[in-house]
C-alpha cells in the first residue's frame, strides 16, 4: 500500500510561528547546521551566524552598509536597493566547512572562511562574464553545482520580460563549465535522495524544472529535461528544498505563499501570506510582461516579505526556517515530516 503522505491535511499554523534573529539584512539563504546554528545570507557582504542561544555575529571581510543605508521610496530607489553592491544569495557549506556564496550583486562565487577571509572563486565563465550568480549546491561527489539567472543588468528587466538566459554550470576536477541553459531566470536547485534528478526553479517560468544526471567518463550531463508539477505555480518561484517523503517545498516570492509538490507533482498550499490585490496585479503584469519594480514592491506578505528560501534544521529536522528578501528576522515553524539531509548534516567541519 502506498505510504500517507505526511502533509495530507497540514497548514502552517500562523499562530505557532516564531521568529530568530534581529535586524537582519536581506537574510535570502539560511543555513543550518546540527548543532542549531543558522548562518543567514547578510547585505552586509558576508553572513550572520545566529547561536543556538539566539546570539548573532556579523562574519564578513568587510561591512557594506549601502543596502541597510540605500532609499526605496521610489520605484527607481527600491530596484537600485536591489540591484546595486554586494547582495550575498544563496549559500552552501564547502567541505571544510567554508562558506560558499552566490553573490547576486558582485556577479561572482566566493568563498569565505568561518573568520571571514574571502576570495572569488569564479567572476567568468568561458571568457565571458558570469552574469548573475544566484544559487550554489554541493554534491556527495563534491562537486558544485551553481545557477545563473540572467546576464542581463539590472536583472529587473530579464525578469519583467521573462527572458531565457539563465544557466546551470557544474564545477568539478575538470573545472567550471555549462551544463544547461535557456532557463526562465534561473534560481535555486535541488537534488533528490538519490541524487538521479537536479530539481531547477525558474522563477518567470513560473514553474519547476527537473533534468536527469547522465554520468558519463568525460563528466556528468543533464538530459531528459521536463516540467515537473504544474505549468504555473501561481506566483515566482524562488527557494525549493525536499523533505524526507519526496515533497518538494517551494517559496513563491512576492506573492509570499509557501507551497509543495508531492513526489506525484500536484500541487499543495502551505501557507498563503500575499496580499490579495497586489499578488493579482503582479500575476497579470507577469503574464504580459510588463511587471515593473513598482509592482515588484507593492507585493508582499508580512511574515517573511519577498519569501525566498526554505530550509529544514533543529535536531530532527522538522524545525522549517523561512528565508527573506525584505525581512530583518527569519520565521520559523514546526513540520509534521523532517527534512532531507543536505550533504553537509553528518559532516564536521
Amino acid at each position: 500500500m502506498p505510504t500517507a503522505n505526511p502533509l495530507d491535511g497540514f497548514e502552517v499554523d500562523r499562530t505557532a510561528i516564531r521568529t530568530v534573529g534581529r535586524d537582519l539584512q536581506r537574510p535570502e539563504c539560511i543555513l543550518a547546521e546540527r548543532d542549531g546554528t543558522l548562518w543567514a545570507a547578510d547585505a552586509r557582504g558576508g553572513v550572520m551566524r545566529i547561536a543556538p542561544d539566539g546570539t548573532q555575529h556579523f562574519v564578513g571581510q568587510r561591512v557594506d552598509e549601502r543596502f541597510a543605508t540605500a532609499a526605496a521610496d521610489t520605484a527607481d530607489a527600491f530596484e537600485a536597493k536591489f540591484t546595486q553592491g554586494t547582495l550575498p544569495n544563496g549559500l552552501a557549506f564547502a567541505a571544510d566547512g567554508s562558506i560558499l556564496i552566490a553573490n547576486f550583486g558582485t556577479d561572482c562565487l566566493e568563498l569565505m572562511t568561518r573568520d571571514g577571509r574571502t576570495r572569488t572563486l569564479y567572476d567568468r565563465i568561458d571568457g565571458q562574464p558570469i552574469g548573475k550568480v544566484n544559487f550554489v549546491l554541493r554534491d556527495s561527489k563534491q562537486r558544485l553545482w551553481l545557477t545563473v539567472s540572467t546576464r542581463v543588468n539590472p536583472w529587473t528587466k530579464a525578469a519583467a520580460t521573462r527572458v531565457r538566459d539563465g544557466y546551470i554550470a557544474v564545477v568539478d576536477e575538470r573545472g567550471l563549465r555549462v551544463v544547461a541553459d535557456g532557463f526562465h531566470f534561473t534560481n535555486e536547485v535541488r537534488l533528490d535522495a538519490a541524487e538521479q534528478w537536479l530539481y531547477i526553479v525558474e522563477t518567470t517560468g513560473p514553474h519547476i524544472t527537473r533534468m536527469r544526471l547522465d554520468e558519463r567518463a568525460d563528466g556528468v550531463r543533464l538530459v531528459d529535461r521536463e516540467v515537473f508539477g504544474p505549468s504555473h505555480l501561481g506566483g515566482y518561484p524562488d527557494g525549493i528544498a525536499f523533505d524526507a517523503h519526496g515533497n518538494l517545498w517551494c517559496t513563491l516570492v512576492m506573492v509570499d505563499k509557501l507551497v509543495a509538490l508531492t513526489p506525484q507533482g500536484d500541487l499543495r498550499v502551505l501557507l498563503d501570506d500575499g496580499d490579495p490585490d497586489a499578488s493579482r496585479h503582479l500575476l497579470a503584469k507577469m503574464a504580459a510582461g510588463e511587471v515593473s519594480a513598482d509592482d515588484m514592491a507593492r507585493a508582499r506578505g508580512t511574515i517573511a516579505p519577498w519569501m525566498a528560501s526554505i530550509t529544514f534544521g533543529g535536531p530532527d529536522l522538522r524545525t522549517v526556517y523561512v528565508g527573506s528578501l525584505l525581512g530583518t528576522t527569519i520565521p520559523y515553524f514546526r513540520s509534521p515530516v523532517p527534512g532531507l539531509p543536505m550533504v553537509h548534516w553528518h559532516e564536521r567541519p
